[in-house]
């Protein structure tokens, strides 16, 4: 399974900001949207990534108050990304290693979508229920001891 499969069944909506956006606005779009991440974009280029770890880190600096920072001070402006064609378990290798919760997806410059840890968790389970299926059927198809020999 490949990052373009999860995105396809998904949905490639995407949710940005700028990096001179204040915080609190940015704050106030996740809670609204009840998402845990925005995609930080300046000049059409991806340039950060804002999530909830952000957030927080930015209150506790600030005794408990996002105060004035602007999303370019709180973002992580190195994230990890991946492509299409990225198979599920390089991204969850990925996100392991790198405690990402989240993970733009690109082609060359262009964002595509942002796939979550819940994405990912999601489409190894459906896939495990798929085969479970597959197996449990097949199993149950099963020819009894004797049946379908030639004699």
């Amino acid at each position: 399974m490949k990052v373009s499969d999860i995105l396809r069944v998904k949905g490639n909506t995407l949710f940005t900001v700028t990096p001179d956006e204040s915080l609190a606005e940015a704050v106030q779009a996740m809670a609204e949207k009840d998402i845990g991440s925005l995609v930080v974009m300046e000049h059409g280029d991806l340039v950060g990534m804002l999530t909830f770890r952000e957030v927080i880190t930015v209150i506790a600096a600030n005794g408990g108050s996002v105060g004035s920072t602007l999303v370019r001070k709180a973002m992580d402006d190195h994230p990890v990304t991946c492509t299409m064609e990225t198979d599920l378990d390089e991204i969850r290798r990925i996100m392991l290693e790198r405690h990402a919760r989240y993970m733009p997806v690109m082609d060359q410059r262009m964002l595509m979508g942002v796939i979550s840890f819940y994405d990912v968790a999601k489409a190894v389970v459906d896939s495990q229920n798929f085969e479970n299926k597959m197996l449990k059927a097949y199993i149950r198809d099963w020819p009894a001891e004797g049946e379908g020999t030639l004699n």
